[in-house]
């Protein structure tokens, strides 16, 4: 099945599409009315408008550096997760969300990094914990507002990974701990993003390692926690785009096509014309 990531509703039910997402709130803080007829996505802990409106809800390293988007390797600011204010009105949208369509996709879920978070709250709330590891205590914060989350969502609850499949890093890097999160989300979605997709082979080396960080592959779908990839379409040439489509649907179970509908069903158009000719267009190999 193909699906679009979209900001633009006139796009949620295009004939090529089996499944659309639509971004109710995003990265930039921006926010959208949920649809009833597209899967509603919401970044939940990346939110460039209230970092800036208020700094306190940045998380901080133990050096008092913030996580925010003029810093290396942040795109975008971070919300601590243990706000409690800012988790509360994160699970009001999820209800909006679930009232419009039962099926929900959480986003940006996670501490930003693992030296994150170190502010007073999160210090205390460690402290008083039942857990002597932080790791394992950031991992119970996550775990914990995913079931709160998801306990909201009467469909399918989709939750977007960092395409980091080598084990222990999403644990150590977010605070995700895949089989405790297996337990409250129906599928997760892998963003493979690239702007040209020239190659591959390292697409496929991502993807099939979330076949066993998942346990999980088409060839047996009924074991472990499905994904499905998502890539990047803007400005990507349409064969690359059928090539890098080929090579990820050979281990997830949907793929999804971002923030380009129309290049992303000209991709679609052109991988079925091929194969009712028997033709394929692309590299023979990398």
């Amino acid at each position: 099945m193909y699906g679009v990531v979209t900001r633009n509703a006139k796009e949620v039910d295009w004939s090529e599409f089996d499944r659309a997402f639509y971004e109710v709130k995003d990265v930039t803080g921006r926010a959208a009315a949920p649809l009833s007829d597209a899967v509603n996505m919401i970044s939940c802990f990346g939110d460039n408008a209230a970092a800036n409106g208020d700094p306190e809800l940045v998380p901080v390293n133990p050096d008092g550096e913030l996580a925010t988007r003029d810093r290396t390797y942040f795109d975008w600011a971070y919300i601590c997760p243990t706000n409690e204010k800012y988790r509360a009105g994160l699970l009001e949208i999820v209800d909006d969300c679930a009232a419009e369509n039962e099926d929900v996709r959480l986003d940006d879920v996670g501490f930003p990094r693992e030296e994150y978070c170190h502010c007073e709250r999160c210090a205390r709330l460690f402290a008083e914990s039942d857990y002597d590891d932080r790791f394992e205590w950031r991992a119970s914060v996550i775990t914990e507002f995913v079931a709160e989350a998801t306990a909201r969502i009467p469909g399918r609850t989709y939750l977007t990974l960092y395409p980091d499949p080598y084990p222990g890093h999403l644990y150590r890097r977010a605070g995700l701990d895949l089989d405790a999160l297996a337990e409250h989300v129906d599928e997760f979605v892998v963003p493979l993003y690239d702007t040209h997709y020239g190659t591959t082979y390292w697409l496929e080396t991502i993807a099939r390692g979330f076949n066993s960080a998942l346990d999980w592959s088409p060839e047996d779908p009924e074991r472990g926690t499905p994904f499905s990839v998502e890539l990047y379409a803007v400005n990507v040439d349409v064969d690359d785009l059928v090539h890098a489509t080929e090579v990820a649907e050979a281990y997830a179970k949907d793929v999804l096509f971002g923030y380009d509908a129309s290049n992303a069903a000209a991709a679609i158009r052109r991988k079925r014309a091929d194969e009712r000719e028997g033709v394929t267009h692309g590299r023979d190999e990398d």
